[in-house]
């Protein structure tokens, strides 16, 4: 069965897969294009750009597809306000946040009509966001990469957050590696769509470096581990020697001085910003590799198009349009 269109305000995405936005630069135009260009919603990463980095790759996305672009950009960090209107000025079509939620992020959508998206963990929040104005919820859980705000697996969240919304799109994240898992979450679940993240590091498309691919690829499932992030959240990555330092609380990883002042708040154990651009730019070793808890079973580097392609393949081979489980799901939340 073909799968359903995906539509996020006036916003209309051919096949229901945002892109997630992984910073510092993992995913930039050079993934964002491909994947709007498959009919998905691609997005740049904009959190610890310098705002005019960011607001050049947003015009170099939008001269290059007429599909859709969005720019995640974290609440936590310091300039948030400011990469959030800096993307709007560069013409970017939608706003993604997470990584602690912002009341005023839905004002300034209204005000400049257009979409704001928000990733919650919980159903409060997801209410929440509904209420003030969200065009989309993604509900992400504990086997997403990156900054988690909660320890409780995909299926387990999202029944509950699917009962409390129903008047907006419900995307779910986390640990989504196929198709058929795709499916899954539509069907069973009742998701409108799902984020996929990891999966385009995998990419040809994606501009981190060769060695940060490599550990994606090398990855055992015992090699994907849990780490304190200065942020103030838990985060999901994969064991490096700067992972090992981290987890014996070694106290020379700590930050000597703070040279980005990117968060708004930081417990100073050590810097992000290098570490994640360490990473990026192939010193693995020294650097913070963020995965979701799912990366072990992925093992090849694949154009943006032949993942897309096996995603709605594998998708549809199994998808059943309208079943019982997504309308039980949305008229209970009416």
């Amino acid at each position: 069965m073909k799968l359903p269109e995906l539509k996020i305000g006036s916003l209309i995405a051919r096949i229901p897969i945002i892109q997630g936005g992984m910073s510092i630069r993992v995913s930039t135009s050079a993934l964002a294009v491909p994947v709007a260009e498959c009919g998905g919603i691609g997005t740049i990463g904009g959190s610890a750009l310098p705002v005019e980095e960011l607001q050049e790759d947003i015009r170099k996305a939008k001269r290059a597809t007429k599909g859709i672009i969005a720019v995640n950009i974290m609440y936590a960090m310091r300039d948030f306000y400011n990469l959030v209107m800096g993307s709007i000025e560069a013409g970017a079509d939608m706003i993604i946040t997470g990584a602690g939620f912002s009341r005023d992020i839905f004002k300034i959508g209204r005000e400049h009509n257009i979409p704001i998206v928000s990733i919650v963990s919980s159903a409060s929040f997801a209410k929440l966001a509904e209420k003030l104005g969200a065009a989309a919820v993604v509900v992400e859980a504990t086997e997403a990469g990156g900054h988690l705000g909660t320890m409780t697996p995909l299926r387990e969240l999202f029944p509950s957050i699917r009962k409390a919304i129903s008047k907006i799109p419900l995307i779910a994240a986390g640990g989504i590696t196929d198709g058929y898992e795709m499916a899954e979450m539509m069907d069973q679940y009742g998701a409108d769509g799902v984020q996929v993240a990891s999966r385009f590091v995998l990419s040809e498309e994606c501009s981190v470096s060769q060695a940060f691919k490599e550990a994606y690829l090398k990855a055992r499932q015992e090699d994907i581990v849990l780490v304190s992030s200065p942020v103030g959240m838990p985060g999901r990555a994969i064991k490096t020697p700067f992972v090992d330092k981290m987890l014996a609380c070694d106290e020379s990883i700590a930050s000597k001085e703070c040279r980005y002042q990117c968060l708004k708040k930081c417990d100073h154990k050590y810097c992000i910003s290098e570490r994640l651009m360490a990473s990026h730019d192939g010193d693995v070793e020294n650097g913070l590799v963020f995965s979701g808890a799912n990366t072990f079973k992925m093992k090849e580097i694949l154009p943006v198009r032949e993942i897309f392609d096996r995603f709605v393949k594998a998708a549809e081979s199994v998808y059943k349009e309208g079943t019982d489980a997504q309308q039980t799901a949305k008229s209970s939340a009416s």
